[in-house]
């Protein structure tokens, strides 16, 4: 056979199997501009906060900024990817991601392989790269329910068939996770797989059931560890211990509110300093935002992220009209970034406990930032699918009368 026939029926595969690039829409441009400005955004946040800390420690102020200016690269290679790779594809994709998730999981837990940091072992690293397989996970949970949903979308009735695998693996993740220990992947993981399920019709209370028992083990892991128990007694009483577990949230709030209206100026805040607040450049880089940018910043970027959940939903709703699949990928893509972008942001103003849950886009951390580059990138691909509506026009419409003048009048109804 031929190298151009080869080709020939290589193209044609790829056409049947729904494969190509349609063109652009309104949502998945809306969703890239919206992608845009959180990744530079969050990169002029990494500079700001990382400049200092890289003097302290001895090494160059634009260290940090290079770094994750590297991994945003690395990102966008990813989002592209993802953006130009059929919705569908992950359906295939699905059970290899998880499966890779599963083994790296256990990898990560065993000394030499699984890095050791501040009493947690979340990372693998080779020399100066490293990522968390448990971002793996979120993915691969995500691929696994929406497939799992869309397959068995005639058997919905049966919480063996459809809620019993979703729980299941939700739990083989979690109980993986929890032993690093990081439960706040966990119930991340956990808000995925209940988003999924929702949007696909399982019933109310087995999602119900899910929830209720992951708070249930949630308090038992916090009620297993003092310094989680200490953190959440700070959450209910703020002002007990302002010098030891409050003290995050306490200068959370003071370098938020010293921004003002219109901040204190880009790199001037000094949430940074020694002294000031601790994981300023990961997990309160929020706060940094506040201040320096002050309210005004601070809801720009709250709408940000708003317009981004709303616009995927938006994908989930009007891909659902003719792709169950891609429904519960868009919802399920959307809910992970939506909730971690909630929590985070609650956490730093004092709404929900102090939790170890970055921002997504903004805050430092490489394997984060590509884990949801890859999830817009399927949103992206997601919109590119949804065909535009076409708005009917009303009689009174130029076009309308003009068509009208020509064709003559309608014939009444009989």
């Amino acid at each position: 056979m031929s190298i151009d026939a080869i080709v020939t029926r290589g193209r044609g595969w790829y056409r049947r199997s729904g494969g190509g690039s349609p063109s652009h829409t309104p949502l998945s441009l809306t969703m890239m501009a919206l992608v845009g400005m959180l990744v530079v955004l969050g990169l002029l946040m990494v500079l700001s906060t990382s400049s200092l800390l890289g003097l302290e420690e001895g090494i160059s102020a634009w260290d940090g900024f290079v770094r994750q200016s590297m991994w945003a690269v690395v990102g966008l290679v990813a989002f592209g990817i993802a953006a130009h790779v059929h919705f569908r594809a992950w359906r295939t994709l699905g059970p290899v991601i998880l499966a890779v998730a599963f083994v790296t999981l256990v990898l990560v837990l065993v000394p030499g392989i699984g890095s050791l940091r501040d009493g947690a072992r979340r990372w693998i690293e080779f020399g100066p790269v490293g990522f968390q397989p448990s971002e793996i996970a979120k993915l691969g949970m995500l691929c696994y329910a929406a497939t799992v949903l869309d397959r068995r979308v005639d058997r919905l009735d049966d919480w063996r068939a459809t809620f019993a695998p979703v729980f299941a693996v939700v739990v083989a993740l979690g109980v993986l996770v929890m032993l690093e220990p990081d439960l706040d992947t966990t119930i991340e993981i956990a808000l995925i797989a209940a988003t999924v399920l929702f949007v696909g019709g399982v019933a109310l209370r087995h999602i119900g059931f899910l929830l209720a028992l992951g708070g249930a083990v949630t308090l038992g892991f916090v009620l297993a560890f003092p310094w989680r128990m200490s953190r959440l007694l700070a959450f209910l009483h703020p002002t007990a211990d302002p010098q030891g577990a409050g003290y995050q949230t306490r200068q959370s709030l003071i370098h938020i509110g010293s921004g003002g209206l219109s901040g204190v100026g880009l790199g001037q805040g000094r949430a940074k300093w020694e002294g000031g607040l601790p994981a300023v450049h990961t997990d309160f880089i929020f706060s940094n935002i506040g201040e320096e940018l002050g309210l005004l910043g601070g809801l720009i970027v709250l709408a940000l992220f708003l317009m981004f959940a709303v616009v995927g939903f938006r994908i989930a709703v009007r891909i659902g009209e003719h792709d169950r699949f891609g429904m519960l990928l868009a919802a399920g893509a959307t809910a992970w970034v939506g909730f971690q972008a909630l929590i985070n942001t609650a956490m730093t103003v004092g709404l929900l406990p102090v939790t170890g849950t970055p921002l997504p886009f903004i805050s430092v951390g490489g394997s984060s930032l590509v884990s949801f580059m890859i999830a817009a990138g399927i949103l992206v691909n997601l919109g590119r699918h949804c065909t535009p509506r076409t708005v009917p026009r009303s009689a009174g419409h130029p076009a309308v009368r003009a068509r009208a003048a020509v064709t003559g009048p309608r014939p009444a109804p009989t």
